[in-house]
């Protein structure tokens, strides 16, 4: 510290108000403290300390918190040599067991041995230093955490029975392989990391593949790629692009292709799985929640979907059915008869294109949970009406409930006499299982409407007619 050279020629004399000024502008907290260490009077700067008017005529000591008081008499003892005492925190005792640490510096002024202590306030500081500690922990949970997902990835990589390649998606250089992949290559880890991803292919498959993890970083996926490994063993390739911070990366997959159609199976039926895989019919596999859990090439090429991740989970409404009551009849006769044969319908595409078609399915029982599997076949695009019906109207019962479903009333009724139109309410009951109201939103009818012709007919109950006539007027 510094004093200065000629304070009498610098600063002159001033009175005891300016006196007050300039200590109460050098500090948040100014205290004049008597011989006995009494405080006589001070001054709050910015800020504020609550109840600090009842401080004066109490001794500093008794202000302040246990832990504070020696440092106090230390100051009191520092000042009255006539010294500046050294800086100390100092914590004042608030209400609500609250504290308000200051930091002051004592010096003895006058010859009347009063002593000003001159505090700057802490609480924007403990403030940050808080945060600080705040920050600090929860900067450390996060990396206990990455730490933790770290070490359970990389155990999972090195118990996966799965052949799992990493590489760099700029260079295609192999960053990491876990022990699965280097048996499936016939060869060590540290051989494969930092081999081109190429290499490890056959020569022939390479013309394939490598254009197409090239512009992964545009195509973000490869899926179901059929390829020939470096010692020749046939594999289904999937990739997909991980992006983290600026840099990209490829995680490859690599199923040897006996395991892929089913270990172990005769060869007439691996043959048949890759039949149905090529078939030009959609084949799709669904749970009991109506979500996708497989499908074909046909099926994604009929939906118009980039890859088969992009249906694996979601709900068949979003591309088969008219309307949820399609699905509902649909699934219903799979319940009860377990099979299902040329139920007609739409498919709609992710693109909005709408198309006719045609569905058998069976169910396939699993305890609880069953499985229900689908072929979906494309019909000709000319009207249904053309196809099936002829001019004479001599089709039977049974030929004229085929058109249910996959016909509008409307175009059934210009057609037909009305007797085709008696046939095929009828059909739409016993799809339904008498459910009327069901039956009129097949039919594309209101339900009075229906109501009405179940009169006409005379089909079914009529003493309900009436009553269910007044239900759905009341709705």
């Amino acid at each position: 510290m510094t004093d200065f050279s000629e304070p009498d020629k610098s600063i002159g004399s001033f009175n005891a108000q300016a006196a007050a000024r300039l200590l109460n502008a050098a500090a948040d907290l100014t205290l004049v403290i008597d011989g006995q260490g009494v405080i006589c009077d001070l001054s709050v700067g910015t800020g504020s300390l609550p109840a600090s008017e009842d401080w004066i005529g109490r001794k500093w000591i008794d202000t302040v918190t246990v832990e504070s008081r020696v440092k106090v008499e230390e100051m009191l003892r520092e000042a009255k040599t006539g010294a500046l005492s050294r800086s100390r925190h100092i914590n004042h005792r608030l209400a609500a067991s609250q504290d308000f640490p200051v930091r002051y510096s004592a010096i003895q002024i006058g010859r009347n041995g009063r002593i000003v202590a001159l505090g700057h306030e802490l609480r924007p500081l403990a403030q940050l230093q808080q945060r600080l500690v705040e920050a600090q922990r929860m900067t450390e949970q996060e990396f206990l955490r990455l730490r933790s997902a770290e070490t359970r990835f990389r155990i999972l990589f090195q118990l996966a029975s799965e052949a799992v390649l990493i590489a760099d998606a700029s260079t295609l250089k192999t960053i990491d392989v876990n022990p699965a992949a280097a048996t499936l290559l016939e060869a060590t880890s540290g051989k494969l990391v930092g081999r081109s991803l190429i290499d490890i292919f056959y020569s022939t498959s390479r013309e394939d593949i490598e254009p197409q993890l090239s512009a992964i970083r545009s195509i973000g996926r490869i899926e179901g790629l059929r390829v020939r490994v470096s010692n020749g063993r046939e594999c289904w390739l999937s990739a997909a692009l991980l992006r983290q911070d600026d840099s990209a990366q490829v995680i490859v997959r690599l199923t040897p292709l006996v395991e892929a159609s089913g270990a172990g199976l005769p060869l007439s039926k691996l043959q048949m799985l890759r039949a149905l895989e090529g078939m030009p019919d959609a084949i799709i596999l669904v749970d009991q929640d109506r979500c996708i859990l497989d499908a074909n090439n046909a099926f994604l090429e009929m939906a118009q979907i980039s890859s088969l991740t992009q249906a694996k989970g979601q709900s068949l409404e979003r591309w088969i059915g008219r309307s949820g009551v399609d699905l509902n009849v649909l699934f219903a006769n799979l319940r009860e008869h377990g099979t299902m044969r040329n139920f007609g319908t739409t498919l709609r595409s992710d693109f909005g294109q709408a198309e006719d078609v045609e569905i058998s399915g069976i169910c396939m029982p699993g305890g609880e949970s069953p499985t229900f599997a689908f072929i979906i076949r494309m019909l000709a695009r000319q009207p249904r009406i053309q196809q099936i019906m002829t001019a004479e109207h001599s089709r039977s019962a049974e030929q004229l409930s085929e058109l249910v479903g996959r016909v509008p009333l409307k175009d059934l009724v210009r057609e037909t006499t009305e007797i085709t139109e008696k046939l095929c309410i009828e059909a739409a009951l016993k799809l339904t299982s008498d459910n009327r109201a069901a039956a009129a939103q097949m039919l594309g009818l209101s339900r009075q409407s229906l109501y009405g012709k179940l009169r006409r007919y005379g089909i079914g109950d009529l003493s309900d007619d009436a009553t269910d006539i007044d239900d759905a007027s009341d709705s």
